[in-house]
């Protein structure tokens, strides 16, 4: 298939995962065969995602499972880079952790001990918060505790959705707002849209033109404005046609139905 012109003069692509590549656990219509398209012409990939939910390993598996082929090096998580900024700033420090196992063990790879199930958790030196499906009032009672006495708060998002094949569910930002309200802490956050995860990504991609898709004007289209870089929304997640016509700032580059629309000529994906 042809690249549609108006993405030909860009050189390399950074895509979010969720509500743009899949939507839950299937990939959005003609995923596969536009990214073939964009290898295929030449163009560099590379994969940006908010999710901590996921080991690193898992968002490569999951690419193959929809068709798209991916290694490691194409894929920049939020986990990896919240182990990055803990083990710069935090690392022999006390952690109390509200994820999944993925994030508790980037955090213990940082450096930290997790404190998590013991008699201390409420007098951890740091509280870590990320996207999980099993939240508890235990587990922002201990963290609130945790920062009351002076602990630092680090999440991976403000996210307050993900799109998921039932419609929206809370994301990170919902229990960060919770744990903020709560002990009156402001979080340090890491993803989108905070440049970060652009800037890891540029970095394997090297020196080109590039453009960021996602699915959310708040996440994906911020941090490409504050990174300097051109993107493109697609309506395929947590955004609308109506509140895509409506943005201002930041406001995309370009909008499409999908991302499979976007990047193919005469696409029957729109």
């Amino acid at each position: 298939m042809a690249l549609s012109a108006r993405i030909a003069a860009y050189e390399q692509f950074i895509l979010d995962l969720d509500g743009c590549v899949w939507v839950g656990e299937q990939g959005t219509p003609g995923v596969a065969e536009a990214i073939d398209a964009l290898r295929a012409s030449g163009k560099r990939v590379a994969f940006a995602t908010n999710d901590p939910r996921r080991a690193d390993e898992d968002f490569v598996t999951k690419l193959w499972s929809i068709g798209v082929r991916a290694s490691l090096g194409d894929v920049v998580t939020v986990g990896a880079a919240t182990q990055y900024l803990l083990h710069q700033r935090h690392s022999g420090r006390t952690a109390f952790v509200i994820g999944t196992n993925s994030i508790r063990r980037h955090v213990a790879d940082a450096g930290l001990h997790v404190l998590n199930g013991t008699d201390l958790a409420s007098r951890a030196e740091v509280v870590v918060v990320a996207g999980t499906n099993s939240l508890d009032h235990d587990d922002l009672r201990l963290a609130m505790l945790a920062l009351r006495r002076g602990g630092d708060l680090v999440a991976t998002s403000r996210d307050p959705v993900y799109p998921t094949a039932e419609g929206l569910a809370p994301g990170t930002g919902a229990i960060v707002v919770a744990v903020e309200y709560a002990s009156g802490a402001t979080a340090t956050i890491v993803g989108k849209p905070e440049v970060g995860l652009f800037e890891t990504a540029l970095d394997r991609l090297g020196e080109g033109r590039t453009l960021v898709v996602g699915d959310r004007l708040d996440a994906d289209v911020a941090a490409a404005a504050a990174a300097g870089l051109d993107s493109a929304l697609v309506l395929t997640g947590g955004t609308s046609a109506e509140e895509a016509a409506a943005a201002v700032d930041p406001r995309p580059d370009l909008v499409a139905d999908s991302l499979a629309a976007l990047l193919l000529e005469d696409s029957p994906y729109s």
